[in-house]
């Protein structure tokens, strides 16, 4: 799995992250509004609701544990849009099976 430096970012609220906080386990909703399959293999996601180091290892370590996945990594926006990165041959289906297991999901394009 490629991950590069993160920053460790502040929680969003006295009561934890959206991940890690109680109402943080009912399915988060993500939109995929970027895919573009790339030369090299690279496809890009678009994600909402990721607040954290820790949705943001969930996610990988979800995506990244496909057959055919090179590297997974999310550049983290909180409360914005973050964008996850697949390199391999998983096809799509997987990649949003492994997104929806860890708890998020991705919208049709």
């Amino acid at each position: 799995m490629d991950i590069e430096h993160r920053t460790a970012l502040p929680l969003a609220s006295a009561a934890g992250c959206s991940c890690c906080s109680p109402a943080g386990h009912a399915p988060k909703t993500a939109a995929a509004v970027a895919h573009s399959p790339a030369a090299s293999g690279r496809r890009e996601f678009a994600l909402e609701g990721l607040t954290c180091g820790h949705c943001v290892k969930t996610v990988e370590t979800a995506v990244a544990a496909l057959d055919g996945v090179d590297s997974a990594s999310v550049d983290l926006v909180p409360g914005g849009r973050s964008r996850l990165t697949v390199a391999g041959s998983a096809s799509e289906e997987a990649v949003r099976t492994a997104v929806t297991t860890a708890g998020y999901s991705l919208a049709a394009h």
